[in-house]
């Protein structure tokens, strides 16, 4: 064999050498980066499996609370809550325009309670002295029992007020605002000055509304500012 086919033979070999050579270390380095890609995958599940679990559970529900769109005051009592370490006394409130129901869940810790929450999104809860856990629904309704019992009448002093039963009972409920009863006896008629005296029979929403805004007209002005203000 001459010198040139000798170089070239030579030459040829070198490449697919190197070719060989290139492959085994690509494959030596995909190898390690799966090998290492995979105990460092064990190392992290370890690492959040030695947290502890009501922490992780924590973290993972307030995250879901601000992807909802719930308030900072239901993360800051949810937040509260975990803190706390214990179980607490749960009272679930409807909390009516007229009129509120109560109900004891008994004793709960964070996770039950923050399931709670997250499955009714409209429950606001906190914390009162005691360590007692409230969780209230405000309802835009009048009360089972304000349908059958409420009456809307005057009190002594001449304020707009909602009882509980026929106003001689004098069971008050709610004090909205005094009324001008000069004004009213000079242009309301007879029949529906007697009907407030003796008071108005109040069985739904729409009728209680229809009365607080018919009498409106008709308070007073230092009370009718205070209304606006709370309104």
């Amino acid at each position: 064999m001459n010198a040139s086919k000798l170089k070239k033979q030579i030459k040829k070999n070198w490449k697919q050498w190197k070719r060989r050579t290139g492959t085994t270390a690509l494959c030596v380095i995909v190898v390690g980066m799966a090998w290492w890609g995979l105990h460092l995958s064990e190392k992290v599940q370890s690492l959040l499996n030695s947290k502890p679990q009501i922490a992780v559970e924590t973290l993972q529900y307030l995250q879901n609370s601000s992807d909802d769109g719930e308030s900072k005051d239901d993360r800051y009592f949810l937040q509260r809550l975990n803190d706390s370490d214990k179980d607490h006394k749960v009272v679930f409130r409807r909390s009516y325009v007229c009129g509120q129901e109560e109900q004891l869940l008994g004793k709960m810790g964070f996770k039950n309670i923050s399931e709670l929450i997250h499955k009714n999104p409209t429950w606001i809860g906190h914390l009162d002295h005691n360590g007692d856990v409230w969780l209230i629904e405000s309802i835009s309704d009048l009360s089972p029992v304000c349908k059958q019992k409420a009456y809307m009448s005057m009190d002594a002093d001449g304020n707009l007020t909602l009882y509980e039963g026929p106003p001689k009972k004098e069971k008050v409920l709610k004090t909205f605002f005094q009324l001008d009863i000069n004004s009213m006896e000079s242009t309301l008629p007879e029949d529906v000055l007697k009907e407030l005296y003796d008071g108005i029979r109040i069985q739904d929403i729409d009728e209680y509304n229809s009365v607080i805004s018919t009498f409106s007209d008709y308070a007073r002005e230092h009370s009718a500012n205070v209304m606006k203000r709370t309104n």
